[in-house]
């Protein structure tokens, strides 16, 4: 519920975000605690305590710092809830210890000679066989800054990019639910294309089935139309020259040719002798 991790009122909203991972972290230590200790060493039986809880702060600073995925409000609340240790994020924002495993391991008051832990010394600088030593405390591997450092500084199951992990997987999972809304929306606009083209088909052959063919284009019909009048009209006048002789020649023609003729010996009279 809302209310396992505050006792004084609910958390504020966003938490749901980061609650599952924090519930798997917590059953993870349950189970480490419970799980026998066979022939392990007595400062081995703290490392899981130790690392589950390095997780946990790691987790909400990156969510938080690096990918700004939850809220100050979240961030606070989990801080004050004890949730993340304040004072191991506060040694990972200044240089040189993004990485530190522990504030124990920096303490000189804890080590002899006044020095800090093993897991501070980088491992291209460590003797070779000092090379795969841990912090008898943490458990710790190397959280030295710099160039060649572990990328999984316990060697455990979740390692330390476990808000990495989450966001990448979030990305992939939203990336592949768009090329599957993509490729529904290329679907349905090729099958609409498909149906409109099917229904134009089915009107056109429909019309054939209930009207017949349609017929040719009507400048066909007028050129044949006027074939058929000339046809006609050539008959009619064969049977009349059969029936009553050849037609007499115009007589627009005939007054046309007199008109000319008079027209002429009007233009040139016919001199006449003189008869004393």
């Amino acid at each position: 519920s809302k209310r396992k991790w505050g006792k004084s009122k609910p958390p504020p909203e966003g938490f749901d975000y980061i609650q599952p991972v924090l519930d798997a972290l917590e059953n993870e230590l349950r189970d480490l605690v419970n799980e026998p200790n066979g022939n392990k060493r007595n400062v081995e039986t703290t490392w899981p305590i130790h690392q589950v809880s390095w997780q946990r702060s790691r987790y909400i600073y990156d969510m938080f710092y690096v990918h700004n995925k939850i809220s100050r409000k979240v961030y606070d609340y989990c801080l004050k809830n004890k949730l993340a240790d304040a004072s191991l994020i506060a040694k990972w924002k200044k240089p040189g210890y993004e990485r530190l495993c522990s504030t124990y391991v920096i303490n000189p008051k804890n080590y002899k000679f006044g020095t800090s832990s093993i897991c501070r010394v980088p491992i291209h600088d460590r003797s070779p066989e000092l090379r795969d030593a841990v912090d008898p405390t943490s458990g710790c591997r190397g959280c030295a800054s710099g160039r060649g450092g572990r990328e999984n500084i316990f060697g455990n199951k979740y390692g330390q990019q476990l808000a990495a992990v989450q966001v990448a997987r979030e990305t992939a999972k939203a990336d592949e639910e768009r090329k599957r809304a993509e490729a529904r929306e290329r679907a349905v606009a090729a099958g609409a294309d498909g149906a409109g083209d099917s229904d134009t088909d089915d009107r056109s052959s429909s019309d054939e089935e209930d009207y017949g063919p349609a017929p040719p284009p009507p400048t066909e019909n007028v050129t044949a139309a006027a074939g058929e009048g000339d046809s006609e009209t050539d008959s009619d006048e064969s049977s009349d020259e059969e029936d009553y002789g050849p037609a007499p020649p115009p007589v627009a023609d005939s007054k046309r040719g007199a008109i000319s003729s008079d027209a002429h010996n009007e233009e040139n009279p016919v001199k006449k002798p003189r008869s004393d």
